[in-house]
């Protein structure tokens, strides 16, 4: 064993740069399932984590309020409350609000209060401004002017729910055995350069986006001051949460599809480009030249979900791990193989992508109504 540690760590670094666990899955059909599975497979990679961070993201998760903004709101203190309500109250049309329910669980220690606000933007937006944009202004705003208040996950029919703490200590915290959605992602973190807090943990979300990432961006300095240019404000002190706002900017506001956006985020090396046929070569230089501040430089592998639709991508060399896998109407993605088997043994078919080229699977057709769940209550 000393020899073996000597040959993966000969400079006796204790900095662990490539563990994070991530997985997601996806009924394509649109049925919703139990966070149970979701759950034992984000714990069976559970020495890819320290416990300084875990969260997850479900969809379809509140049909009951679907046309509503939810969001989730972690306060440290019952002022940050108060301020915060009576943002909300004067900017929003406040459908209905209550504390997230939880449970006491060993492990989580000194939790934040969260709450979580279902909202109608109304007649409150300027003339000319989207909803969703002006549900990111006020997003941003708060983030960055209130005290004691971190809005963590502001979409429609989906929710965020992280903190510091093992991803299954999360998991019983927040009851999440109780939901069900038909799209889940799951994230547990081992902090490289960023601290661990309930607002840096994954998952990182603006509108109904949400990134869960394995790695480092080094190239976080030049992302965000990009970013900001658009309204952007990285509050939440971690490298990963300019991959949320550069989705939401390039796929909502530009209009992008995955398979550019894949092009920015991690594209071919000149050398490549300069290979490729001419018509694609322009393609892709242009990409470059508009969007060249977006390239995410360094190792990683992200997925992407939002309603309708997750993506699987790594950096286009793939120094961080991602293997999919397909049983029927259920797609896969995960750090590691054994995670998906040891809730779907049987798949139809198990691989590891190529490097920068996106994984997506989308919904076959728009959800349908359905009737309402019984309260989660812990």
């Amino acid at each position: 064993m000393k020899e073996l540690n000597q040959i993966n760590n000969p400079y006796h670094d204790d900095k662990v740069i490539d563990a994070c666990s991530l997985f997601g899955v996806m009924d394509t059909s649109g049925k919703r399932l139990s966070g149970e599975g979701v759950i034992r497979a984000i714990t069976n990679m559970h020495v890819r984590g320290n416990g300084l961070g875990g969260g997850f993201a479900i969809y379809g998760l509140y049909p009951e309020y679907a046309e509503c903004y939810a969001f989730h709101i972690m306060y440290l203190r019952r002022e940050g409350q108060r301020e915060a309500e009576a943002f909300l109250k004067d900017r929003f049309d406040l459908v209905y609000a209550e504390e997230v329910p939880t449970r006491k669980t060993p492990g989580i220690v000194d939790p934040p209060l969260v709450w979580r606000y279902f909202l109608e933007v109304g007649q409150h937006k300027p003339e000319g401004q989207s909803e969703d944009d002006y549900v990111v202004d006020r997003v941003m705003e708060i983030n960055t002017k209130l005290q004691d208040a971190f809005i963590f996950s502001s979409g429609k029919d989906m929710a965020v729910f992280k903190g510091v703490g093992y991803p299954e200590e999360i998991a019983a915290y927040f009851c999440l055995e109780q939901y069900e959605g038909y799209l889940w992602t799951a994230h547990g973190r081992f902090p490289t350069n960023t601290p661990g807090w309930w607002g840096g943990a994954h998952p990182f979300n603006i509108l109904d986006w949400t990134v869960i990432h394995n790695g480092e961006i080094s190239s976080y300095g030049i992302n965000r001051r990009y970013l900001e240019q658009f309204g952007y404000q990285c509050t939440m002190q971690t490298d990963s949460e300019v991959v949320a706002y550069a989705v939401d900017l390039l796929m909502r506001k530009h209009g992008l599809p995955i398979e550019i956006v894949a092009r920015i985020l991690a594209p071919p090396f000149w050398t490549d480009i300069e290979r490729r046929p001419s018509g694609e070569q322009k393609l892709l230089r242009t990409l470059r030249q508009v969007y060249g501040s977006l390239l995410l430089n360094g190792p990683f592998t992200v997925i992407i979900a939002h309603q309708g639709e997750m993506i699987g991508l790594t950096d286009r060399i793939r120094l961080r791990p991602l293997t999919v896998g397909v049983k029927g109407n259920m797609l896969y993605l995960s750090s590691e193989e054994s995670a998906i088997r040891l809730i779907c043994p049987d798949l139809d078919r198990a691989w590891i992508p190529m490097g920068g080229e996106p994984i997506v699977g989308r919904l076959k057709q728009p959800l349908q109504p359905q009737p309402q769940g019984e309260d989660v209550r812990c």
